[in-house]
Order: structure tokens, then C-alpha cells, then sequence
């Protein structure tokens, strides 16, 4: 009797053992199951998620180890907002820089900061796993953030290049390397697009004003500068020493504008207006009403070195060569 009570527990204690071993077996095909099932939803979506950690350096050669995917973002500048929502990462921006109003979501996002500086208490509470500035940034602002454990990486883009330089830093940094591409394919078609129209164009004797008083041009490394340039332009501006010089009127006036270009930066600022400052009745670019004043989204674009510059060209090129998009 004692010998058949062994058996049964043996014999018991074995399928014990199989049910578990299968059950086992089961969960792990179902975990892998729902793993691969994810991995191939981020693919599809442009995320890697393997490329973490990842060392990216930013424009002012900081090298940052990122160790695993940024799961919450601040970004001190309305391009890289536009960068940031182009790779599909809106939902994971929990902070943004005053003037970050595209696309509209961007509009719902807290604003911790400015051109000027930061709310360094706020963006801390926030908790980002990275905060992106547009230029260096504040060196004590930043000493701060990185000893509280947060990533921190600059940009100061002012043409293609640089542009699409960036888009695939933060592009690797966010592990969205594959849309990063995409967007980037986007701008260089656009680009291509504008090249192709205005490739036999005569150029054309362009002024951009950044201000009016004093009077400020956008000169040579500026970002609308390339824009002209790309655009069929020739800007009267290319020569200066700084990316936004004052520009003399009596120069202005000597090397006589064909297009003259600008912003509405406030109300009061019209065609008009322009038409009637002291001297300008001179330039061929007034006498021949061919004064273009960008506003609203335009306005945006032809500020922002983000990943709409393919937009901003065609504004551009349009303004200057008008006939040739109809």
C-alpha cells in the first residue's frame, strides 16, 4: 500500500509539473505575441525603438547619451515645436516656448518659456525626459536641467542643411529616425518643385526688411536670405557682415529693390504704409507696386527654419516670380 502511495504522488507531482511548464510556454508565446505586435505597430509608425541608448550631438557640440526613447519633451522655440509634431510626437510634448501655435494642437500646450528664457521651476516639475532650445541656450539653465537628470540639446538653424541636419538628430534622439526621413524626402521635393520653376528665370533685385525703424535687412547666413537666393532672387542684402544688419536708406534707395519683401509684424504695418515712407518713392520695387507683405501662416513660414522651409520657398519664389505659378 505504501509503495502505491508513493506512485500516485509521483505521478501527481509530474502533472503539476507539465501544466505549469505549459502554461508557461503559453504566456511566453503570448508575450511575445503582443511584443512583436507592438514592434511592428512602432515600425510602421516610424518609431525605433531599438536604437536606444543613442549619442546625438546637437549644433553647438553637445554630445548627449539619450539611454532609452523620450517619452515627454520641452520645446523652447515654435520651429522645433513644428519639428517635434511632423515626427508624430505631439502627444508627448508636455511643454512649449511662446508663439508655438502650429499645427493647432500646439496651441493646447503649457508655454514655459520664451526667446528670453525659461520657467526652470515649471520645466523641472514637468519632468521631461528632453528639452530642445533654440541656440545654445542659457548655460546656468541648462547645468541646472542636466543635473536633474534631463537631456538637453540646441539648435539654430538657418538654412536646407542645417534644417535637415536637425530633423535627423532629433529625429535619431526621439527614436523617430524612419519619419525623420520621410519629412525630410518632403522638403527636398517641395525644394526640387520651386528649383524647376524658376530654373530660366531672370533674377530678380529683392529686399527683405526685418525692421523699420531702424531700418534692418535680412543680410547674408539669414534664413530668408537663402530663400531669396533659392528662389530666384538676388538680395541686396548679401554682402553685409551680419545676418540682420541696419541698412542705410540712401543704400537701399542706390541699389534699387525690384521686389520689396517683408513681414506684418504689427497692425499698423500695411502696402501702404510703406509706400509712403520718405524716400521710398524712389525705389523700383514701390514705383511698380511690387511690395509683398507676408501675414499670418505666411508670416510664420517665412520665419520659421523648420520642417515647412519647402513651404516657405514656394511663398517666397511666388512673391518674387509670380508669373511663372499661375
Amino acid at each position: 500500500m505504501k509503495r502505491f502511495r508513493i506512485i500516485a504522488f509521483i505521478l501527481a507531482l509530474l502533472m503539476i509539473i507539465t501544466v505549469n511548464v505549459s502554461c508557461t510556454g503559453k504566456d511566453d508565446v503570448e508575450n511575445n505575441v503582443v511584443e512583436n505586435t507592438k514592434q511592428e505597430e512602432n515600425n510602421e509608425n516610424g518609431v525605433d525603438n531599438g536604437a536606444f541608448p543613442v549619442e546625438v550631438e546637437d549644433k553647438f557640440g553637445n554630445k548627449v547619451v539619450i539611454e532609452k526613447e523620450p517619452m515627454r519633451i520641452i520645446s523652447i522655440s515654435p520651429s522645433n515645436t513644428e519639428i517635434l509634431f511632423a515626427l508624430g510626437l505631439g502627444d508627448r510634448i508636455v511643454g512649449v516656448s511662446a508663439f508655438s501655435d502650429y499645427p493647432e494642437e500646439a496651441k493646447t500646450k503649457e508655454v514655459v518659456g520664451d526667446a528670453y528664457g525659461i520657467n526652470l521651476e515649471r520645466v523641472i516639475e514637468l519632468q521631461p525626459d528632453l528639452v530642445i532650445f533654440y541656440g545654445a541656450g542659457n548655460e546656468n539653465e541648462k547645468k541646472v536641467l542636466k543635473e536633474a537628470g534631463i537631456n538637453v540639446l540646441g539648435f539654430a538653424s538657418e538654412n536646407f542643411d542645417e534644417i535637415i541636419e536637425e530633423i535627423e538628430v532629433i529625429g535619431k534622439a526621439t527614436g523617430r529616425s524612419e519619419e525623420a526621413k520621410k519629412v525630410i524626402d518632403s522638403i527636398k521635393e517641395k525644394r526640387d518643385y520651386v528649383l524647376e520653376k524658376i530654373k530660366d528665370a531672370k533674377k530678380v533685385r529683392v529686399f527683405y526688411e526685418i525692421w523699420h525703424d531702424p531700418l534692418m535687412a535680412a543680410g547674408k547666413g539669414s534664413f530668408m536670405d537663402e530663400l531669396i537666393t533659392l528662389a530666384g532672387g538676388e538680395n541686396i542684402a548679401h554682402d553685409s557682415d551680419t545676418p540682420y544688419p541696419q541698412y542705410d536708406l540712401e543704400l537701399l534707395i542706390e541699389r534699387d529693390p525690384e521686389v520689396y519683401l517683408a513681414s506684418k509684424d504689427f497692425d499698423d504695418k500695411t502696402i501702404e504704409s510703406i509706400m509712403a515712407r520718405p524716400g521710398y518713392e524712389n525705389i523700383s520695387a514701390i514705383k511698380n507696386n511690387r511690395i509683398y507683405l507676408f501675414e499670418g501662416n505666411e508670416a510664420n513660414l517665412v520665419s520659421r527654419p523648420g520642417p515647412r522651409i519647402g513651404e516657405a520657398l514656394e511663398v517666397v519664389a511666388k512673391a518674387i516670380h509670380p508669373e511663372l505659378f499661375k
